[in-house]
């Protein structure tokens, strides 16, 4: 995926709603290619724990490839935690990760997926 393609994405997606916090490329190592963060925003991860998240997000996307012939390659992951909530999109090999302020009532969050599954498939193919 181009870089620009990866710029495109993040502010495509972080424009859909006010409650997105964070929009991130990841490849499929873990690196963090690009992202866009809101404006006067303080990150709930340090610059670390950050990169073992990411690290993660690739270790389970790799693990995930296991069960595509059986069930399908993964849309979307949506993950409710505490204090925040996510979305990862696959593209090809690269995770686009969105993390979403924890007030945002559902129906928000199925407006924010259902604006971001054409984006995705867009840069997909």
């Amino acid at each position: 995926m181009l870089k620009k393609d990866m710029s495109h994405i993040c502010k495509a997606i972080s424009g859909i709603s006010p409650y997105i916090r964070f929009v991130g490329v990841i490849g499929e190592s873990g690196e963090l290619h690009t992202y866009k963060r809101r404006q006067d925003l303080v990150p709930l991860l340090n610059h670390k724990n950050a990169q073992f998240q990411f690290s993660h997000i690739a270790m389970k996307t790799d693990l995930e490839g296991f069960f595509d012939k059986n069930l399908g390659e993964v849309e979307f992951v949506w993950e409710e935690r505490k204090k925040v909530q996510t979305i990862s999109f696959a593209i090809k090999k690269s995770r686009i990760w969105v993390s979403i302020d924890k007030k945002v009532i559902r129906s928000e969050m199925l407006r924010i997926i259902d604006f971001c599954l054409p984006i995705v498939k867009k840069y997909s193919e």
